[in-house]
């Protein structure tokens, strides 16, 4: 069954049912890891709370990201919307809340897989300082990928809805420039370079060309693997959209996994709590589509876009010093409750999309 653009249907609550069922588990799950690793009941408490906040941390960081989802998932076929709505929650939960920290400390600390995941469990406070440590060109590959996400949507020439015009209108026809989004993004990089250490400007330029890269590599590999479709319509919407999708949730992911040590060194606990945020941006994805909450609010997209292209800078800005992850959260919220506003003066678009 596909999911349909439309204004009528369920209430909101009934698109959150799993995830109030993955919410209830995991909240268990967690407290029994607290009782197992601290012996007490106070322990087990303030495990679960840590869970929660994780929880909370991970769908303030992410909502922008619900509404990315929602924008692209929109047009996908059937078939697609499916399978990004059940292999991707898998990857998205399973893939990079839990195996990609233990991934880093593979390659940071030069172990095998079975041997990060016993560090995990009984060095935890060592676990995390590994994954500080790769910080860096974390930071500056998803920094790099997610500005080129945001400005790829605003230097478009189709783009004919602005939010705010002077600027959006000029990136519009700025668009015509073959490659202005590269550049732009990869000269904020430079500039970000030019002001970290020697040995950390290198590492940072080559992660952040890495990421513009990989943006590129993810068009270009979705556009050729779709292109043996019958039509361009039905290509845009197969296993390129499904990749883009899995890439741009991981960019987002690598702020809120690394941003989680700075609550708990469990790296259990980190996968429990981001999981369950998951659950709810996936949830909130599916709602958008299926009640055209993009259709109606004309501007709660750019402020989306906003919002991931600020995000990619502090995650920039995190290579120099520590920005606290609630800072990030409501920066993006606020964006994101300002276009909603701006949507409700306005009311929906002159002209309703076929």
């Amino acid at each position: 069954m596909s999911l349909s653009t439309k204004t009528t249907g369920p209430g909101v609550a009934s698109y959150f049912t799993w995830a109030f069922i993955v919410t209830f588990i995991g909240l268990v799950l967690s407290a029994v890891v607290g009782w197992l690793f601290t012996g007490t009941i106070q322990g087990a408490l303030s495990i679960l709370f840590i869970t929660a906040v994780l929880a909370v941390l991970e769908i303030s960081l992410s909502f922008d990201n619900a509404i990315v989802n929602a924008n692209k998932l929109k047009d996908m076929r059937p078939e697609w919307q499916r399978r990004f709505l059940t292999w991707g929650i898998l990857i998205a939960v399973f893939g990079m809340r839990v195996v990609f920290p233990i991934l880093i400390v593979v390659i940071a600390a030069g172990i095998g897989p079975i041997e990060a995941i016993v560090l995990a469990a009984t060095d935890p406070q060592q676990y995390s300082e590994i994954m500080r440590e790769a910080h860096l060109p974390i930071a500056a590959f998803g920094g790099a990928f997610l500005m080129m996400v945001a400005l790829s949507y605003f230097f478009d020439e189709e783009k004919d809805i602005h939010w705010v015009g002077w600027l959006e209108s000029r990136c519009a026809r700025w668009a015509s420039i073959r490659g202005v989004e590269v550049a732009v993004a990869l000269a904020v990089a430079v500039g970000f370079s030019l002001v970290l250490p020697e040995q950390a400007s290198n590492e940072f330029i080559e992660a952040a060309i890495l990421g513009v890269l990989t943006f590129l590599g993810v068009e270009v590999l979705g556009a050729a693997i779709d292109s043996g479709n019958a039509t361009k319509a039905a290509g845009a919407g197969g296993f390129g959209a499904f990749l883009y999708l899995e890439v741009l949730d991981a960019s987002f992911s690598f702020d809120g996994v690394i941003g989680a040590f700075a609550l708990t060194h469990n790296i259990f606990v980190i996968a429990i709590g981001l999981g369950i945020g998951a659950m709810y941006v996936r949830s909130t994805t599916i709602m958008l589509v299926e009640k055209g909450t993009l259709a109606q609010y004309k501007y709660l997209e750019h402020g989306a876009f906003y919002a991931i292209l600020t995000l990619s800078v502090i995650m920039f800005c995190q290579t120099m010093v520590h920005i606290p992850e609630v800072i990030t959260g409501l920066l993006g919220a606020g964006l994101i409750g300002l276009s909603f506003a701006w949507s409700l003066r306005a009311g929906p678009p002159a002209v309703a999309e076929e």
